[in-house]
């Protein structure tokens, strides 16, 4: 018998809820590293469409390719050996056996890694993605910014009786009903480090009408946990072992300085009591978890480019389920972009502001905006 297009998503969206049950336990790292929890590798394994040519995959910069681990070629060195016997990307130190520590501000948490720059990793980060399933569709070394497309982990779909038989033959029907999709910021730290941070996004597809016929995509919160779980396997990947990663999370070094609010003709600024590459870095992840995105940023002049983030906009746009129903007659312009300066006022005070055209701060809703959502998130 044929199922109809109505039984097929209740299928997915049945999945889905069995799914998220189980993930709901999940409450502790430790969950999410007892088992195999991520799976993006096959999710392109659907028979391949007919994409239009305005909307085909830029090709990733061949310039950056990496170089084999061990080999000292170009700007990549040879990988340090610790006292445990790891060869890692990090450079042991007294403070880091392992040549790398995790920090964390709140529920979130970067990689140091010392004695590299930002310039001799990006060649493995690429790798990295890769070999996680996802392809890149911001690839810029020149600024640190790196994101994957929208991919779906399909570790979330439940392996039943029915996907073991008849889905072997139409496995692409199968989904979860979310879309992940991770940014990564590489950021220049003190003392010859480079600071890595990985932000999750998600989108869901949520059954809407009377009858459920039909459905739109949702943005859902961002998961601490999972951004931890690729921290986690990044650290593999630069040479430590599973059970190194995993202390390295646990012994996470608590980063935080109080903010405040400086009003003055009628513009607010923040101040932030620590170094610019502190402030720098910490006001980057906190632009990460607003709906703001990060489209550039010159450490120079210490000024991040944003804009509100339409995150359905760009899952349409982006990957491969979105080329199933994007129409490209979407007339949306891009949202306005914000100047977001961060200078330095001396050794241990750094100065946040929204920046008009003029460069002077901006007053207007919008900018003050930014400000009260970066000082929520800063403190």
């Amino acid at each position: 018998m044929k199922r109809s297009a109505l039984s097929l998503h209740a299928t997915r969206m049945a999945a889905l809820a069995l799914a998220l049950g189980t993930l709901a336990g999940c409450d502790t790292l430790n969950d999410w590293f007892s088992s195999d929890k991520v799976n993006y590798k096959v999710a392109g394994s659907a028979p391949p469409l007919a994409v239009p040519s305005d909307l085909s995959t830029a090709q990733v910069d061949q310039r950056y390719v990496a170089p084999p681990v061990d080999a000292a070629l170009g700007g990549a060195p040879t990988r340090a050996v610790t006292s445990a016997g790891n060869r890692t990307e990090g450079v042991p130190n007294a403070q880091d056996p392992l040549g790398m520590h995790i920090e964390r501000d709140g529920d979130r948490r970067w990689l140091v890694v010392d004695g590299r720059s930002p310039d001799q990793l990006w060649p493995q980060l690429q790798e990295f993605w890769q070999e996680n399933g996802f392809s890149l569709t911001t690839d810029a070394p020149a600024t640190g910014i790196m994101s994957t497309d929208w991919a779906e982990n399909r570790a979330n779909i439940p392996d039943d009786w029915f996907r073991r038989t008849i889905g072997k033959v139409v496995d692409f029907a199968y989904s979860s009903g979310t879309r992940d999709r991770f940014r990564t910021l590489v950021s220049r730290g003190g003392a010859d480090t480079t600071d890595i941070s990985i932000t999750h996004s998600q989108m869901e597809e949520m059954l809407t009408g009377q009858d459920k016929t039909s459905s739109r995509w949702e943005e859902r919160p961002r998961n601490p946990a999972l951004e931890a779980l690729f921290l986690a396997k990044l650290m593999e990947k630069f040479g430590l072992t599973d059970a190194q990663a995993k202390q390295l999370l646990t012994d996470a070094r608590p980063s935080t300085a109080p903010v405040k609010v400086e009003t003055a003709a009628g513009g607010a600024t923040l101040d932030l009591p620590e170094s610019f590459d502190r402030a720098w870095l910490r006001v980057g992840l906190a632009l990460d978890r607003t709906n703001f995105t990060v489209d550039n940023r010159d450490r120079e002049k210490g000024i991040y480019y944003v804009r509100y983030a339409d995150s359905m906009q760009e899952l349409k746009k982006e990957g491969f389920f979105g080329k199933l129903f994007y129409s490209g007659t979407s007339t949306k312009k891009p949202g306005q972009e914000f100047l977001v300066n961060v200078r330095s006022k001396g050794e241990a005070l750094t100065q946040v502001a929204v920046l008009d055209a003029n460069g002077q701060v901006d007053t207007s809703s919008d900018a003050q905006r930014i400000v009260s959502l970066l000082h929520a998130q800063l403190n």
